[in-house]
């Protein structure tokens, strides 16, 4: 009874929202092109979206509040906007459940005149557990009923930045990725689960950023498939101590069954990392063996913090890899965070940013 309310519901709804709020009609048709290279963007809301580089953005997943707006002028320079999606494993290990969840999702897409659907579920899954095979079964039913009701909608898939069980997220990666049309690997957070010395480190090393990808490619996932996310934010580091040699000690902030992790430091938008750097005490440093930049500062009440994070230089070699690797595109988390004000260096800052992700 709960599952036939839930769709009820959603095809009330639906026939509530179906008026076109375009002043062009045509630009409420759902995007059905495929591109041969998607440039995968996360939006959190706002309006900051104006002032994106939309000659280079293929797909938008809308993760704020939805945007009639952003969705018309998306559609106006041919690019996808796309739902989040995320559920309770434990809620949809019930057959009712999940074709409920879908069924809803994908009136909810219609109803927005949208494209498809982002599935962006993080939980520790138990490999052979009843939630393992009812992720890899939303998966494959969400893909099929979104292709059936929306011809041409793209189903994407949020996986860690590694296969191998990162954050106790055991899932069926080949199965998942053979059902649906994306994986956009989250190649950030990387120090999510820090098993050496509880220490500051880069917030995605180069090489273990790209050995990752040989993981996955190893699985025999098809490169195709592969979408790199880069971050445009880094992490801030209160720094227990401070040794000459310039290693940042950090708080021991468990995780998932590691004593230490990111969870010690706070993320930071680069338009924020970008004033920051100029009044640091170090000025921006580089780290040759993780090939990422960081920058060391007093607060006020004196205490050292260390920043890592990623800038053109560090996101230029990856960028570079998507194409020696035949990866379907590139993406970043999120499209939001830089500056873009009037500001003349805030705008060529930006300017690189979104041409890292291509020309280097």
């Amino acid at each position: 009874m709960l599952s036939f309310l839930v769709i009820l519901c959603s095809l009330l709804t639906a026939c509530r929202s179906s008026v076109c709020p375009c002043e062009r009609p045509e630009l409420c048709q759902q995007i059905r092109e495929e591109k041969d290279f998607e440039v995968f963007i996360f939006d959190v809301g706002g309006k900051t979206w104006k002032s994106y580089n939309w000659s280079m953005v293929t797909t938008v997943a809308a993760f704020g509040k939805y945007d009639a707006e952003l969705m018309c002028y998306a559609h106006s320079k041919g690019a996808r906007v796309v739902l989040k999606g995320d559920v309770p494993l434990s809620y949809i290990v019930d057959q009712d459940n999940r074709t409920a969840w879908i069924t809803d999702k994908v009136m909810l897409a219609k109803s927005q005149f949208m494209d498809g659907i982002n599935i962006d579920i993080e939980q520790a899954v138990e490999e052979g557990s009843p939630e393992y095979y009812a992720l890899t079964s939303l998966v494959k039913e969400t893909t099929e009923m979104f292709h059936r009701e929306i011809p041409g909608s793209q189903v994407s898939f949020d996986v860690a930045w590694s296969p191998k069980c990162i954050d106790k997220r055991c899932y069926d990666y080949v199965t998942i990725a053979e059902s649906c049309d994306l994986l956009f690997v989250m190649s950030y957070d990387e120090q999510s689960q820090i098993t050496g010395d509880c220490v500051a480190m880069a917030n995605a090393p180069l090489r273990q950023t790209l050995d990752a990808y040989d993981q996955y490619l190893n699985l025999k996932i098809s490169p195709k498939k592969i979408v790199m996310g880069v971050p445009w934010y880094g992490y801030d580091y209160p720094c227990l101590n401070f040794s000459q040699e310039g290693v940042c000690s950090i708080e021991k902030v468990p995780f998932r069954g590691v004593p230490c992790s990111d969870a010690a430091g706070k993320q930071k938008p680069y338009k924020w990392l970008m004033k920051q750097v100029n009044s640091s005490m170090s000025g921006r440093l580089w780290d040759d063996e993780q090939q990422a930049p960081y920058f060391n500062y007093k607060d006020q009440d004196g205490q050292i913090h260390q920043v890592w994070y990623d800038d053109p230089q560090s996101i230029c070699p990856k960028a570079d890899s998507v194409m020696s690797k035949g990866l379907r595109g590139i993406g970043m988390w999120n499209a939001n965070i830089l500056d873009y004000s009037d500001d003349p260096v805030a705008r060529q800052q930006t300017t690189m940013m979104w041409n890292a992700l291509l020309r280097c």
